[in-house]
């Protein structure tokens, strides 16, 4: 997909307070103290009882009339940001599903796939990739346990790429992101790094770019970072979604367009005990936090807000489960390409008494994590290499 490769972070945006109140039904004016936190029948009008949530976290929660069923749903939809179709495909569907797995949510009842494709491409062009591009999709639901069954195409500028993901289930197969307590641990379940890998993989055939950064990284290490990149975002978040019910998470959010550190704050606002989010260690992808440094502030991904996407679970567990929970996560763990060297999570923070805010403190432990198939992960994992995706040829 070549030549219409738009802006690599997802499409997502600070939303502006006023069109929150607005699509959620109330007065413009926030002064007049509706819709505020816990104040759900304003919010929601009149409702049938159950646990709901609106508009700011993964999902939305609506209480059905009928047999105390809940309706979870997400969309989410953002440009290509890989140069394989097929796996753009699988990754989009990976970060649509992510929304429900951050509540714990395993399986999905349907998904809607919604694709623009670029004007700019010719017929030859659209014939190659966007049937690779639909393929990846349906198979990554597949892998989810759902199937595709119907959305919408367009023509734009640009490719762009989503869906949507739906189910009704019991109150008890979802996790509501507000149980947080003092003395939780943190812990994400993939690498940080995916939009620094992305872009250096671009920058090998732009001198000026690669200038910048060839004094911290081979050529050979950014392809493997790349790859790796690639293989964890086309991975599902449903393993770690299960694992949340069995070691009793009080909360979770997926890690996509805000960064960790925006995820982590969004996720401490919402949450109903007076807390706070300390990061301590921060899971890189190898060499990823060197060619952030490198680059300024074009990143900032040590501070928490380089954009990732389809990136991992953020978790809140009691620290009594956190390190059976990131046990259970290697040993279950089998990423799309094989699973990477470190397994599938690490423990990266506290939950401590506060003002419902994150932070990462000033100097985050980093934990450089390799490539799947690269030397050093070999060593740590004899896993088999990085699965091949479908001939884009």
């Amino acid at each position: 997909m070549s030549g219409s490769t738009a802006p690599t972070a997802p499409a997502e945006a600070v939303p502006q307070e006023a069109l929150l109140r607005l699509l959620a039904g109330l007065e413009p004016d926030p002064a007049a103290g509706a819709g505020e936190a816990g104040d759900q029948t304003s919010e929601f009008g009149q409702q049938p009882p159950g646990p709901r949530l609106g508009i700011g976290m993964d999902s939305c929660v609506i209480p059905l009339r009928h047999g105390g069923l809940s309706l979870v749903q997400t969309t989410d939809f953002f440009y290509p940001l890989v140069e394989d179709p097929y796996m753009m495909g699988r990754i989009a569907c990976a970060n649509v599903l992510s929304d429900l797995y951050a509540m714990g949510i395993t399986e999905c009842d349907n998904m809607l796939m919604l694709l623009s494709v670029s004007q700019k491409m010719n017929e030859k062009e659209r014939e190659r990739a966007m049937p690779l591009l639909m393929r990846g999709f349906r198979d990554a639901a597949e892998e989810g346990g759902t199937s595709v069954t119907g959305g919408q195409t367009v023509v734009n500028p640009w490719i762009i790429v989503g869906g949507v993901a739906s189910v009704v289930c019991q109150p008890s197969e979802f996790i509501m992101p507000d149980g947080a307590v003092p003395g939780d641990v943190l812990v994400l379940t993939k690498p940080l790094g995916t939009q620094v890998a992305v872009n250096a993989h671009q920058w090998l055939d732009q001198p000026e770019r690669w200038n910048k950064i060839k004094l911290v990284v081979s050529k050979e290490e950014v392809k493997e970072a790349y790859q790796e990149a690639m293989f964890s975002m086309a991975t599902l978040n449903r393993t770690a979604a299960g694992l949340m019910h069995k070691f009793q998470a009080h909360a979770g959010t997926d890690v996509t367009g805000f960064g960790l550190l925006g995820h982590a704050n969004n996720l401490a606002a919402q949450q109903r005990s007076e807390v706070s989010f300390v990061i301590h260690n921060l899971p890189i992808i190898a060499k990823m936090a060197a060619i952030s440094k490198a680059c300024g502030n074009l990143f900032n991904l040590i501070q928490g807000t380089s954009a990732e996407t389809s990136g991992g679970l953020l978790v809140c567990l009691p620290r009594e489960q956190a390190a059976k929970f990131c046990s259970e996560m290697k040993s279950q763990g089998s990423g799309f390409g094989g699973q990477g060297a470190a397994g599938g999570a690490w423990i990266i923070g506290i939950v401590e008494k506060g003002d419902r805010r994150a932070r990462i403190i000033d100097k985050p432990r980093i934990i450089e994590v390799p490539p799947r198939g690269s030397p050093a992960a070999n060593q740590d994992n004899s896993t088999p290499s990085p699965a091949p995706s479908p001939n884009v040829s």
